[in-house]
């Protein structure tokens, strides 16, 4: 009888980590995913649980008539010289707004970031998911290849072209001056930097499990932090303890959540490592702290 996926042990959860953030390739991922199926489980089982499925992940959609979705280019002269991304404005609201940037995982802008720019707009805010990958000719519609893609271009033009979108977005004709930033993984990562390289850049900064900013930098952060992790993410959470003591040197306003039995990723409703209990709450949060920090 085989094994369901809710009792995937967690090494197989640390492997998939380990494979989607470098440490493994493909082939190694699923030799490794391999040897449980000795143990009872379906590789089918398995795969599902932990690779993304995106049909998944869609709780607003882009027909809704609360909104309106486009995309738009920008400049991003220390960047890759052009940036482009997805745009989502409320269309029952008029006057200025708040608005929020969104920052994928190290993939490109794929359809959960997407969807994460929809959640934002239907609760007010304008918001902007950029994609790391336009000048490579964007997200190419599976995460094998966008993680590939990403890994091949400069890391520090990618920050330097969400610098530029912050930028951009910060002054749309919408705007009412106040920038929240909110990413996820790699995107949580962008976060802390924005924070970090301009103090005057965003408003507020929501890193979903995010490793921090370069430590030069960090005396800079101004904005507060809300900090959302997941208990079982052990590489992200070991760079929390130093990065909270400069949080807290530095007199940075910041709240810590550490979501219990957590994945990394366990916002992430297209993958079996989603905790909706945990990111429901992790939601409500963000949108709170934002209307609180941006209104």
């Amino acid at each position: 009888m085989h094994k369901s996926s809710n009792n995937i042990p967690q090494q197989a959860f640390d492997w998939y980590d380990s494979y989607a953030h470098g440490g493994m390739d493909r082939r190694t991922f699923i030799g490794k995913l391999g040897s449980l199926v000795a143990l009872g489980y379906s590789m089918t089982v398995l795969t599902s649980a932990l690779l993304p499925n995106y049909a998944l992940a869609e709780q607003v959609s882009f027909n809704d008539s609360d909104i309106k979705a486009t995309y738009a280019n920008f400049d991003s002269p220390l960047g890759h010289g052009k940036g482009q991304g997805y745009l989502v404005e409320p269309t029952n609201k008029s006057g200025l707004l708040p608005v929020v940037l969104v920052i994928h995982e190290n993939r490109g802008l794929n359809p959960y970031i997407k969807d994460v720019a929809r959640r934002l707009a239907k609760a007010g805010f304008i918001a902007f998911a950029p994609d790391a990958l336009f000048s490579l000719g964007g997200y190419p519609g599976n995460d094998d290849e966008g993680r590939e893609m990403q890994k091949s271009l400069d890391r520090s033009k990618i920050e330097q072209d969400f610098v530029a979108a912050a930028q951009f977005l910060k002054a749309h004709q919408r705007s009412n001056g106040k920038l929240g930033a909110v990413g996820f993984c790699f995107g949580g990562y962008i976060v802390n930097y924005l924070a970090a390289v301009d103090s005057t850049l965003i408003q507020a900064g929501v890193p979903f499990y995010g490793t921090p900013a370069e430590k030069s930098l960090r005396k800079n952060i101004k904005a507060p932090l809300l900090i959302q992790l997941g208990e079982l993410d052990e590489r992200v959470n070991n760079t929390w303890p130093e990065y909270e003591q400069d949080l807290k040197a530095f007199n940075v306003p910041y709240q810590i959540h550490m979501y219990k039995n957590a994945h990394h990723g366990f916002h992430n409703d297209s993958t079996g490592r989603y905790d909706e209990a945990n990111a429901e709450l992790a939601w409500q949060r963000t949108l709170d702290f934002f209307k609180l920090n941006l209104s």
